[in-house]
């Protein structure tokens, strides 16, 4: 009888996961959001079974225009708006009714959902400083409130952030300066803070990891890095510059995906009020796009949708974003990430050269000092260029690796930029050193 009871048992557990099916989705989050979502919505789901299959966001939207043919994937699931915007110019993303009961239309002013519907705000980010506490007291160094006080010299080697062509929550925060600063402006700004920087990380979580360790103080990082980090114990704050972009971090199905009632089904289900409370699990700590949610939060948790939320949040344009994605990324990559110690050595002379000349009349050493300056901050393109879309087409990678080789038109480009780059750094830090040996 025990047998033949343990033989049925058996039978309907295997007639179960028979009937269970796999849901495939591709992200660039962490394991930490991941694995809560994935045990949450097969409880709630158990006739479906989630597959995670982890990539940065550039690495994805490149895997699902490769496999465009033979897909195997059913969901695209990332922060960066811009990215979807790519796979949905390029008809990678299905066009499929979600019940959206209890989402505003908007967070910051920046639509939640694709008003075409291909994909779906989830959770609001916001992008900032996180610093290391104890880091901050030991270095006795004032804690940075804006992205102008990472300019100075007294943050230089305590800085830290992640390329933006490994991360796109890094070229989100890149692009935001470049669209609340103006081109030019914002440009500047990276240098200057690069200039600061002790590491360029390959992937974002690399920046939230170096300065909980205490191995930086100060990162540039999308919001729930902070937020999950303070959550876990660890000795750190985020900060919100006054110049931020609040934008949704999505979810889309894919276009023919294998198996679209299941991804419908885990859409649905990451909007839904259960679902959103997983978004306060303390290693993902992210803002949901419910404000109801927002009624059961943490003590001074932050809530996107109150008025004194970040008041000076720009209304981030996804078109230029998407227009110039890999330009951008191609950009800091030849200017800032391969550049990085000529960068230094030139930000480090002039810093050098500013303090001898604090109080300075010496006109000789100041103009010395200004074209310095200027010689840092030069760029090898206007904005009107990084807009044209002959001139941003012909930027097809923003990810480079050892089987991916840039070639064509496009290395050609970036040998010119590289060449521009060099000179203009290594002239800035000659005539920054002649500056400071004028006494």
């Amino acid at each position: 009888m025990k047998k033949l009871m343990f033989t049925t048992a058996l039978a309907l557990v295997s007639s179960a996961a028979a009937q269970a099916d796999t849901v495939v989705v591709v992200t660039s989050f962490p394991q930490d959001l991941t694995n809560p979502f994935k045990a949450a919505f097969e409880a709630a789901h158990p006739e479906h079974t989630l597959e995670v299959v982890s990539r940065n966001t550039n690495a994805s939207v490149a895997y699902l225009q490769e496999t465009r043919s033979s897909n195997t994937t059913d969901l695209f699931w990332a922060s960066a708006p811009d990215a979807f915007e790519v796979l949905k110019s390029e008809g990678l993303l299905a066009n499929v009714g979600i019940s959206v009961d209890g989402i505003p239309d908007s967070v910051g002013g920046y639509p939640i959902n694709d008003p075409d519907g291909y994909y779906y705000g989830f959770a609001a980010s916001g992008y900032g400083i996180m610093y290391n506490t104890r880091y901050v007291a030991a270095n006795d160094l004032p804690v940075a409130q804006e992205w102008d006080d990472l300019m100075r010299a007294e943050y230089n080697g305590h800085v830290a952030m992640s390329s933006p062509s490994r991360s796109g929550t890094t070229h989100l925060t890149v692009e935001t300066l470049l669209q609340g600063d103006g081109w030019e402006e914002g440009w500047a700004k990276w240098k200057w803070i690069a200039g600061n920087m002790n590491t360029v990380t390959e992937r974002s979580f690399g920046v939230p990891d170096a300065v909980n360790s205490g191995s930086t103080g100060f990162g540039i990082v999308i919001d729930f890095f902070g937020l999950a980090s303070n959550a876990s114990g660890f000795p750190v704050e985020l900060v919100y510059p006054s110049l931020t972009a609040i934008v949704p971090a999505n979810i889309g199905i894919v276009e023919n995906a294998p198996n679209a009632q299941g991804a419908q089904d885990f859409v649905e289900f990451v909007l839904s009020p259960e679902g959103q409370q997983v978004l306060l699990n303390p290693a993902i700590m992210r803002l949901p796009v419910n404000p109801e949610v927002y009624e059961d939060v943490p003590e001074g948790f932050p809530n996107p949708f109150s008025e004194d939320f970040a008041p000076g949040a720009i209304a981030f344009d996804v078109d230029i974003s998407g227009a110039r994605y890999n330009l951008v990324n191609s950009m800091f990559d030849v200017m800032i990430t391969y550049r990085l110690n000529d960068l230094r050595a030139a930000v480090a002379a002039v810093q050098a050269a500013e303090a001898v000349h604090a109080d300075s009349d010496n006109a000789e050493a100041l103009e010395l000092i200004a074209e310095a300056r200027a010689l840092v901050e030069a760029l090898p393109i206007t904005e009107e260029e990084s807009l044209d879309p002959a001139f941003a087409g012909v930027f097809q990678i923003s990810r480079r690796s050892a089987d991916v080789a840039v070639v064509g038109r496009q290395a050609e480009v970036e040998q010119a930029w590289d060449g521009f780059t060099v000179a203009n750094y290594a002239k800035a830090k000659e005539l920054a050193d002649r500056a400071a040996a004028m006494r």
